[in-house]
């Protein structure tokens, strides 16, 4: 049950791996093909293809497969290639030579490209709410946290002061610079590829600009073998922001295993939410976060692996662009889990508002205290030169004052600058 069958079936070792994971990969893209299908036969109605009768018969099919699917029961049959397939299998057999009709003006190659850009404009929505929810915890924890001071770190070496409003605000903020890269990733989604055929267009009148509307694209892929070519670009600019997301995740993910640590003490999490040794009772580690860290750094290389599987594919469709969605499908369910997560553990954190009380933690106060004698009018070389020699002989004694007022610093965290920036992300893509 091929749509290119010809009389002759393959043999079954080659069927095997030239399908793979094609047949459960496709029943993420079910929907939208069926959704793809009633835009097409809605266009191909207007350009005479098919009559009034024929399509509201086709509809009304089409509307019954996507129920099934909504409701679960929806299955690609063994033997079957492909969603595309088993869509117009279950019309052939429901409406006999009706059901053969949809297929007029477009190639599974198209049919799978709109399929995917539907998809990917979905997912990157998805994983934009993922990201909002995280940014706004991020931001909410900043505004609790502000006047809570930590020590700050340049080389792991004690350096100036910080807080945990700086802390938190910092990755709410590296969120948005990270959605830029998404905007621009769902832009190349939402371009309607659909008619481009096989690649070099159709000899039938297609209305392009019908499905463009009914599909709700922004706009189109004018030339049809840029429409193809588009097929790994959408997804290699997708991996792009997904990459950007999982590196400031990851970051802050080894940020809390090592301020989890007993050398740091700086926040914990309640006993349920960490895990034990099987030989140490006093354990209690960061499991979530380690696994969230490895997640993170293995979807950095998701860019990667497109980049490869792309790079030297000569112009027009090549079997090799089926692997994309083994490497894209599994990216962006497992990067949402991740911001989900992170979301849901920070709604537990206890943080240390008495830190810097330690002794150890006196030397951050250093550079506090010669801005301090260079305000009051000695030159700052002098200044830094008086403070080294008193730490050089162990006879520093610091003031423990800080007083940061400029914008983005510890007295000025202009969290709502920033959430006016990630407004203006989401405001891109519609939210």
């Amino acid at each position: 049950m091929k749509l290119w069958s010809k009389g002759f079936e393959p043999d079954k070792l080659i069927e095997e791996f030239t399908v793979g994971q094609d047949r459960q990969l496709d029943m993420r893209l079910a929907k939208y093909d069926v959704q793809g299908s009633m835009a097409h036969i809605r266009m191909l109605e207007s350009i005479g293809l098919l009559s009034k009768s024929e399509l509201d018969v086709l509809l009304e099919a089409l509307s019954d497969i996507l129920a099934m699917i909504e409701r679960g029961e929806f299955e690609i049959e063994p033997g079957v290639e492909d969603v595309h397939s088993q869509v117009e299998f279950l019309l052939t057999a429901r409406l006999g030579d009706i059901g053969k009709k949809i297929h007029s003006g477009r190639s599974r190659n198209d049919q799978v490209l709109v399929d995917l850009k539907l998809f990917m404009r979905d997912e990157l929505l998805r994983i934009a709410d993922a990201v909002n929810h995280l940014f706004e915890r991020f931001q909410s924890l900043s505004e609790k946290y502000g006047n809570v001071l930590m020590p700050g770190y340049t080389h792991l070496q004690i350096a100036m002061p910080s807080s945990f409003g700086l802390w938190f605000g910092a990755y709410a903020e590296s969120l948005v610079d990270d959605m830029q890269l998404l905007v621009s990733a769902y832009n190349i989604a939402n371009q309607n590829p659909l008619g481009s055929a096989a690649g070099y267009g159709s000899s039938f009148p297609l209305d392009r600009s019908m499905t463009t509307r009914l599909l709700g694209f922004e706009d189109m892929h004018y030339n049809v073998v840029a429409a193809q070519m588009s097929r790994g670009k959408t997804e290699r600019a997708a991996s792009f922001a997904i990459s950007a997301i999982a590196s400031t995740l990851g970051h802050f993910a080894m940020d809390v295993c090592m301020y989890m640590c007993q050398n740091f003490g700086f926040i914990s999490f309640p006993d349920e939410l960490t895990t034990g040794s099987s030989i140490m009772p006093h354990k209690k580690n960061p499991d979530v976060f380690e696994i969230m860290r490895g997640k993170c750094n293995r979807l950095q290389s998701v860019s990667n692996e497109i980049a490869l599987l792309t790079a030297n594919l000569p112009l027009g469709y090549n079997r090799d662009l089926q692997l994309l969605k083994d490497i894209v499908f599994p990216a962006t369910t497992t990067l949402i889990e991740c911001l989900d997560m992170c979301d849901f553990m920070l709604q537990h954190i206890k943080v240390n508002d008495d830190i810097l009380s330690d002794k150890k933690y006196d030397y951050l106060f250093t550079v506090e205290d010669v801005n301090r004698m260079t305000l009051s009018g000695v030159p700052f070389r002098e200044a830094y030169r008086t403070i080294g020699l008193q730490v050089q002989a162990g006879e520093y004694k610091p003031t423990r004052e800080v007083h940061h007022t400029h914008q983005g610093s510890i007295g000025n965290l202009c969290n709502a600058e920033i959430a006016r920036k990630m407004k203006k992300m989401m405001s891109a893509l519609g939210k």
